[in-house]
C-alpha cells in the first residue's frame, strides 16, 4: 500500500490582510514534499500577499503557516535561521544586484548564512550557476544577459543554500513564449534532478498547464480559495463554471454589440 504524501508545508486557517483591509480569508491547504504546486488567480485575488505571508514577510491576522516543522510567524533564533535555509524565493523581477557579477549574486546567501572559505563560496556558486545552465555567463552583469537568464540567475542565488523549497513569484511575467517554456523546463529539470518542493505564483495557464502537479485558486470577490487540485481537473470536472472558464480562458460574458 503507497504512503500518502508528506506535506512539507501546512497553511491553517490563514487570514491575511494589510492595515485592517482583508485580502485573503480562512485559507488552508498542504504542499506536498517534490510537488511543483501553483497559487493563482485572478488580478488582485491575494496571491502575491499569500506568498509573503508564506516567505515571512508579514505575520497573518488569524491562522498560522508551518514549514518543515517550524512556524513562519513565531520561530525566532535559531530556530529561525533554520527555516530561512529551508526556502529559497525568487521575486517576480528577478531582484539581482546590478553592480555584482552573476557568481557574485548567488554567493550572497552563502555570505550570509556559512562561513565556507571565499574559494568554496565561489565554487558553490558556480556550480548553481551551471545547474541552470549559465555557468559560462557566471562573469557578466545582469544588464549584460537576457530577462530570461536574469530569471534563472535568480533560481540559482535561491538554491544557493540547497533548501528543500524554492518560492518562485510569476517567474514568466516578461517573457515570450519560447523563453518561458525554456524556464518551465528548467524548473521541471531542477525537480527531477534534486526533489525540490516548488511553490509557483503565476496566472500563465501554459506555464500552469506544463509544471503544475497541483494548483489552489484564489477569488477576489469572496476574498479566499475557491479550487485545490491538478489544473485539468479543475478544467474539465470543476462544478463551478467561473473556475472552468478561467482554466478556458473563456469570457464569463458575451458583449453586446449596441445596434
Amino acid at each position: 500500500m503507497t504512503a500518502p504524501p508528506t506535506p512539507l508545508i501546512r497553511v491553517e486557517g490563514l487570514t491575511a490582510g494589510y492595515d485592517e483591509r482583508i485580502l485573503l480569508s480562512n485559507v488552508s491547504f498542504t504542499v506536498n514534499r517534490g510537488e511543483v504546486f501553483v497559487i493563482l488567480g485572478g488580478s488582485g485575488c491575494g496571491k502575491s500577499t499569500l506568498l509573503k505571508h508564506m516567505i515571512g514577510l508579514y505575520a497573518p491576522a488569524a491562522g498560522r503557516i508551518i514549514i518543515d516543522g517550524f512556524d513562519v510567524a513565531t520561530s525566532v533564533g535559531e530556530d529561525r535561521r533554520k527555516l530561512l535555509r529551508t526556502f529559497g524565493v525568487m521575486y517576480q523581477s528577478g531582484a539581482l544586484f546590478g553592480s555584482m557579477s552573476l557568481t557574485e549574486n548567488v554567493r550572497l546567501p552563502l555570505e550570509e548564512f556559512t562561513s565556507l572559505p571565499d574559494e568554496a563560496m565561489s565554487i558553490i556558486a558556480l556550480s548553481k550557476l551551471k545547474l541552470v545552465g549559465l555557468d559560462q555567463a557566471a562573469d557578466l552583469l545582469p544588464s549584460q544577459i537576457s530577462g530570461g537568464m536574469q530569471k534563472r540567475a535568480a533560481i540559482a542565488r535561491a538554491m544557493a543554500l540547497d533548501p528543500k523549497i524554492l518560492f518562485l513569484d510569476e517567474p514568466s511575467a516578461g517573457l515570450d513564449p519560447i523563453t518561458s517554456a525554456e524556464l518551465d523546463q528548467t524548473i521541471l529539470d531542477l525537480r527531477k534532478l534534486l526533489g525540490i518542493t516548488f511553490v509557483v505564483v503565476t496566472h500563465e495557464l501554459p506555464s500552469i498547464y506544463t509544471i503544475a502537479d497541483r494548483c489552489i485558486m484564489l477569488d477576489a470577490r469572496v476574498k479566499t480559495m475557491v479550487a485545490d487540485g491538478p489544473p485539468t481537473v479543475l478544467r474539465d470536472e470543476s462544478k463551478d463554471p467561473w473556475i472552468r472558464a478561467f482554466f478556458r480562458r473563456e469570457a464569463n460574458q458575451p458583449v453586446e454589440v449596441a445596434k
